[in-house]
């Protein structure tokens, strides 16, 4: 017994010794790997709070590894087109890319599910699906054919619905609107008889000014702001019901993820948890005193009216039905994803949306 006493205060002793010295992460730092990889990103430097997530994220990998694992951040464009990045991690070109999925709609509508499509899950539920529902394992299996490992790295929050040249007070008002809105979404606004159009983020304010395109959507105030759309149209509608909880993606290469030391596997994984609560919670701070910026140099706030809310939600659910008839894969990830959104509504129901209330009107009624 006095022998083990021994041992172990000897043991404790040592091992205490070494760390309060510095000797052990020192040679653990001299042991593993410098390792020097390239993200490529969707956006643009000017959007600080999207692009700046993969900053955060590389930031952390840095500090977690003493420096030995380093993530250059290059915003879109700098090493491939910001809709080629995919391409990009799939055939090694680069390491890994940070983007929003929905945007590679083109090449199977599924990957729309993993970032936000029309009337989906909110940005918390979005989140507990991906981490402790299915999310993350089905869209590992989806994605190992584009030879990408994926995980959850950032989110808007609910978004805008957008600004308008006119009120849009009826279904009328969106037939033959030319919208500027991104790729799946404009699936259903077609439904509704408006026009989608794809234009890049760096050409949208001179088609709104110009009368090219009739309204446009983007983020929400900070990001719109940052654009001058208010500049052109007055009118700003809410909710963005397409985009309820947009998720981005930090996709990296299926290679270079396997070739990583273990430990530089959980410290990217970890730094992508971390940039992915940093996005949203920058989100939360910015926003609200932009709306008041807009509010004050005139915009005008309208909420979407419920007869278009429910035409849209019905032509998004007709969609999600022919997409499940035809495509395999969007039909056995979204039978998932929609199982876990009636659930989440209704717990939300009782707890959440009832708090939230209270707080938005009640409050205001003392």
């Amino acid at each position: 017994m006095q022998r083990r006493k021994f041992l172990t205060h000897a043991g404790l002793g040592g091992i205490g010794g070494i760390l309060a010295s510095g000797a052990a992460p020192a040679v653990h730092a001299q042991q593993q790997p410098a390792i020097r990889w390239r993200l490529a990103s969707s956006f643009p430097k000017t959007l600080d709070t999207i692009y700046g997530a993969a900053e955060v994220f590389a930031k952390k990998v840095a500090e977690a590894s003493n420096g030995r694992f380093i993530i250059s951040v290059h915003s879109a464009g700098e090493l491939v087109p910001p809709l080629g990045v995919v391409d990009a991690v799939q055939q090694g070109t680069v390491e890994c890319t940070h983007t929003s999925p929905y945007y590679f709609f083109g090449k199977d509508d599924t990957f729309a599910i993993d970032c936000a499509i029309p009337f989906g899950l909110n940005s918390r539920q979005m989140s507990a699906w991906t981490y402790e529902g299915n999310g993350r394992k089905l869209f590992r299996e989806f994605y190992r054919p584009y030879n990408i490992v994926n995980f959850a790295m950032g989110n808007t929050g609910a978004q805008m619905g957008g600004w308008y040249r006119h009120e849009i007070k009826t279904l009328a008002d969106l037939k033959g609107l030319k919208i500027r809105i991104g790729g799946f979404s404009g699936k259903v606004f077609a439904a509704l008889g408006a026009v989608p159009q794809n234009i890049p983020g760096g050409e949208i304010y001179q088609a709104l000014e110009k009368g090219t395109i009739d309204a446009t959507e983007w983020v929400g105030p900070y990001d719109d702001e940052k654009f001058g759309f208010h500049k052109v149209t007055r009118h700003y509608y809410y909710p963005g019901w397409w985009e309820g909880g947009p998720q981005l993606a930090l996709y990296v290469n299926a290679k270079a993820w396997e070739q990583l030391p273990a430990d530089y596997k959980a410290i990217l994984e970890a730094a992508a948890s971390h940039a992915h609560v940093h996005m949203q919670a920058r989100y939360d701070v910015v926003n609200p005193p932009a709306l008041k910026r807009l509010v004050a140099q005139g915009t005008q706030v309208h909420r979407f009216t419920p007869e278009i809310m429910k035409a849209a939600y019905d032509a998004a659910m007709l969609l999600y039905s022919d997409l499940s008839a035809k495509n395999p894969a969007w039909r056995k990830i979204y039978a998932d994803y929609a199982a876990f959104r009636d659930e989440q509504v209704l717990w939300a129901r009782f707890a959440e949306a009832s708090f939230d209330q209270f707080m938005q009107t009640g409050r205001n009624k003392r």
